[in-house]
């Protein structure tokens, strides 16, 4: 009897060691195809940007009060998807502008952007750059892709199966970061 239920406990044993080597292949499998999911992600939400995001300050200038006056804003309505928490010392375009702050936005044409603000006492002004799905992640890590995960499970409507595998997806895609 004693053999039988060493069989059976070797067996079990093989079995979830046959799973956990399939779970880590899909692990990477997914990790592989992070980038491909956010792009995706952003398609399925850009008609709710055009009506819920908003218009990002492209330059202004600053009175003696430190309110903006002749603010220039960029037509593409956008949502912020994260802020760096260690900006970039220098703007690509001027490297005599130092960054203030720097955030992740996708825009209502579904393209994801960096954008670089800098100030002095007289000028904001900001840098806007195209970035890659690949590029949010890498840059801004998996937290960019919850934030528009949150903002799809806010505004979309009838969408409760998709909401649900993202909501899952990204659960599996966050918990291993640390792996």
């Amino acid at each position: 009897m004693e053999e039988v239920i060493e069989l059976g406990f070797n067996r079990l044993v093989e079995i979830i060691n046959l799973h956990d080597t399939s779970i880590d292949a899909y692990s990477e499998e997914i990790r592989n195809l992070d980038a491909l999911l956010l792009g995706k992600m952003a398609s399925q939400i850009t008609q709710v940007i055009s009506k819920t995001g908003i218009e990002l300050l492209e330059k202004g200038k600053k009175d003696n009060q430190g309110e903006i006056y002749d603010p220039r804003h960029y037509p593409l309505k956008m949502i912020i998807l994260g802020k760096s928490a260690e900006p970039v010392l220098y703007r690509p375009d001027n490297m005599s502008r130092s960054v203030q702050d720097q955030f992740c936005l996708l825009g209502e044409d579904g393209k994801f952007y960096e954008i670089m603000y800098s100030a002095d006492e007289l000028i904001i002004d900001s840098y806007l750059a195209e970035i890659t799905p690949r590029q949010v992640i890498d840059l801004y890590g998996y937290e960019a892709m919850f934030m528009l995960y949150k903002a799809m499970q806010q505004y979309l409507s009838n969408q409760e199966e998709l909401l649900f595998a993202l909501e899952k997806t990204i659960a599996f895609i966050r918990s291993k970061e640390t792996i």
